[in-house]
């Protein structure tokens, strides 16, 4: 069945006021096959009879569940596995160089969804810097995704996607049919809901922010907001590490391209920042 014209474009027009997230034609599958699970929960035939009844009857909650359902992103373990590399590797000793005196790092991790990369990031730095103190914020716009990170619980397919066998044995415990995070990991992170289009959370100044695979869904417009609001939450000298498709240049000239082995890091350059 095709997806109707007109509820591609409402529910492409809701999902770009709440989330600045462009839905291009072409994409009316995901939308059909994301939002089909709440069309039937709502006892209805399909995606077209459920957003006639939201059009004809406005529901705020019925329409964050939209949202949600449309916003939830891949993730994994150490995903893509070269931004991991480049914060152990150049941006922690950096800082640490810089900085000898400091022996604490708050970093950002947004759109965090179920929690895999900020506890990534935990566990890469325990490893590499366990001399360190690490604070991590954490956030999603999706108070689903949220409620699953802070619970810390993966299923055996979610932590075969990446996560080395060692760091299984010394930072999970089995329970039941899922592994758990274990507290001393949870600790270092703290889940909150935001929205990329609102005020920085709090927990900041931050000395490093995640967020990647995020600016490639915003129009420019949107990406210059996005990054004017994380630099103005990055202390000096602070990183900024993007997705592998994703760039500051031409966008926001206060970030500075820093190339680390096959991928690049972006350093906030105080000279230029707003």
């Amino acid at each position: 069945m095709t997806l109707a014209t007109e509820t591609f474009t409402f529910v492409a027009d809701l999902v770009r006021k709440r989330s600045a997230i462009q839905l291009e034609p072409g994409k009316e599958y995901l939308v059909e096959s994301r939002l089909l699970p709440l069309a039937r929960h709502a006892g209805m035939t399909g995606v077209d009879e459920y957003v006639r009844g939201l059009r004809a009857v406005p529901r705020p909650v019925e329409y964050e569940k939209v949202v949600e359902a449309l916003t939830t992103n891949e993730t994994s373990w150490f995903r893509d596995a070269s931004p991991f590399k480049a914060l152990t590797d150049h941006v922690v000793p950096e800082l640490i160089r810089e900085r000898p005196v400091t022996r604490q790092l708050r970093l950002w991790s947004a759109a965090c969804s179920t929690g895999q990369e900020a506890y990534s990031i935990i566990m890469a730095l325990r490893d590499s810097a366990p001399e360190l103190s690490v604070q991590i914020t954490a956030t999603d716009l999706s108070e689903q995704v949220l409620a699953r990170a802070r619970a810390g619980r993966y299923s055996q397919l979610e932590i075969n996607r990446g996560l080395p066998a060692k760091m299984l044995v010394e930072h999970f415990t089995r329970v039941g049919i899922e592994w758990e995070v274990s507290q001393q990991i949870r600790r270092g992170v703290t889940f909150s809901r935001h929205n990329l289009l609102h005020a920085p959370p709090a927990g900041g100044p931050f000395d490093i922010v995640f967020l990647r695979n995020v600016l490639i869904y915003f129009d420019l417009a949107t990406k210059q907001e996005v990054l004017r609001r994380v630099q103005s939450v990055v202390r000096p000298g602070g990183f900024l590490l993007l997705g592998g498709a994703e760039t500051t240049i031409g966008v926001d000239d206060a970030w500075e391209r820093v190339p680390v082995g096959r991928s690049s890091v972006y350093r906030l350059n105080a000279r230029r920042a707003a």
